[in-house]
């Protein structure tokens, strides 16, 4: 029973991350999603900055604070190592989903539009394929050891846990955080640039640059 709720548990973690990574997409290039970046209830422009700070502040701190080798050593001895990483990662997806949620917007002034439709076209093209190299490059690493479903399904078949064995190959080769720098150009490449996107990129690249 253990093992069978183990497995469950790491596939719930993994379907929320698979769920706040495609909100994602259309939350920052504001399509095909209920509330993006640059729609929602308005709010006077210190209470939406203070908001929003908090909500990147909060993704932050469980990021980073979750991520470090003492705390995990701490952690594990309050929950079963095999479903730290699937913990993480359901956690990192909440917060993610109340960030889509209370997130306030900043859709005006626009600070630049591409009009002519091929410069279009190339910035939609660009904002695509940051986001295929953040996804191959989890695999480079391996995706599902690094969103815990591996953990899991090695404990629910009884097998040991061996860690992944990183190879150098691909991106890699060329980059050294591949995953991040997809970030950053997802991020950045948008025909459409508001203060409220403009905002969103500065923050999440100091705190990239500031993790890296």
């Amino acid at each position: 029973m253990s093992r069978f709720l183990t497995l469950a548990y790491g596939l719930l973690a993994y379907v929320a991350f698979l769920a706040a990574f495609l909100y994602a997409i259309g939350f920052i290039g504001g399509f095909l999603v209920p509330k993006d970046i640059d729609t929602g209830s308005g709010a006077p422009l210190a209470e939406a900055l203070l908001v929003d700070i908090a909500l990147l502040g909060l993704f932050g701190i469980q990021h980073s604070v979750m991520a470090r080798q003492g705390f995990k050593r701490w952690w594990t001895k309050i929950i079963p190592c095999q479903v730290e990483r699937s913990t993480f990662v359901l956690l990192t997806s909440i917060i993610l989903g109340l960030l889509y949620w209370q997130w306030r917007p900043l859709a005006e002034p626009v600070v630049w539009e591409i009009q002519e439709p091929a410069l279009r076209l190339a910035s939609w093209s660009l904002f695509a394929f940051g986001f295929v190299v953040v996804l191959l490059s989890t695999f480079l690493i391996d995706h599902f050891d690094l969103f815990g479903l591996r953990q899991v399904v090695l404990y629910a078949l009884g097998r040991p846990y061996t860690s992944p064995t990183f190879r150098i190959s691909a991106f890699y080769r060329y980059v050294r955080h591949p995953l991040m720098l997809g970030f950053l150009i997802a991020f950045w490449a948008t025909p459409v640039m508001t203060v409220g996107h403009l905002f969103f990129s500065i923050m999440t690249t100091g705190y990239i640059c500031l993790g890296i």
